[in-house]
């Protein structure tokens, strides 16, 4: 039985969740620090951080009786690779469009 997976993309398509992500590209930072600092309530960012996980934005490590959460570098760099693709795509696209331009100029 295949589930489903949450994609980077979609992970940080809520706004919570982007401001979570975002807080995390700072440092590290535990469920209780998160909650303290966002207008949702400490199971409402476990949440919202189970789903970063799942698309491999954040990892976990256990640090006594806290689990610290930090931004998963392979899973950004994942990230990144796929919107570069399109940047790359757009940057061909008016490469083209430029020296169509200037054959018609000519």
């Amino acid at each position: 039985m295949q589930t489903y997976r949450t994609d980077g993309l979609t992970a940080l398509g809520d706004p919570t969740r982007r401001e979570i992500f975002e807080r995390l590209a700072g440092r590290p930072r535990a469920v209780g620090e998160l909650a303290s600092e966002l207008p949702v309530s400490r199971p409402a960012v476990s949440q919202h951080l189970k789903v970063l996980k799942e698309a491999r934005l954040v990892v976990d490590q256990q640090v006594g009786t806290r689990r610290i959460y930090q931004v998963d570098p392979d899973g950004l760099e994942r990230l990144r690779a796929y919107l570069d693709h399109f940047w790359d795509q757009a940057l061909a696209g008016y490469r083209s469009a430029v020296d169509q331009r200037m054959k018609e100029s000519s």
